[in-house]
């Protein structure tokens, strides 16, 4: 017992990185598996997924994936029904957090195949992969 009220910051310091290290998982697990730029162009040419942009008109017009639809995150689950069923779905925003929440929400609606592009727009520009204007 003493040892416990005499190391009592390095405990809460412990448990505090230790919580810090699974934050990650469980953000990933809301919005389902991320997907590499491979994987992700994988995805998109064998299953001719339905590539969606969350984030702003301003941001999408800058440059997006091809073929891209743009659902902003503020109206994402009014307009999510727009979306054609039977088809994986492939989110991905400017560096992954938008897309993540967006997914979730495709997710608690139903839908099974849903994709978040990990490292967003930014990871696929690293890529060397094409954007359109």
């Amino acid at each position: 017992m003493s040892f416990i009220t005499e190391n009592l910051i390095l405990i809460a310091i412990a448990v505090a990185s230790g919580a810090m290290l699974l934050w990650p998982l469980v953000v990933r697990g809301k919005g389902g598996p991320l997907l590499d730029t491979l994987a992700a162009t994988r995805l998109i040419n064998d299953s001719q997924a339905v590539v969606v942009d969350v984030r702003t008109p301003d941001e999408f017009a800058g440059g997006h994936l091809p073929n891209a639809r743009n659902l902003p995150l503020g109206e994402f689950e009014q307009r999510s029904g727009e979306l054609p069923a039977g088809k994986p779905v492939l989110l991905y925003c400017a560096g992954g957090p938008r897309a993540g929440k967006a997914a979730g929400v495709l997710r608690k609606a139903g839908r099974a195949e849903v994709f978040t592009l990990a490292g967003g727009v930014q990871a696929w520009r690293q890529a060397g992969l094409p954007l359109v204007k």
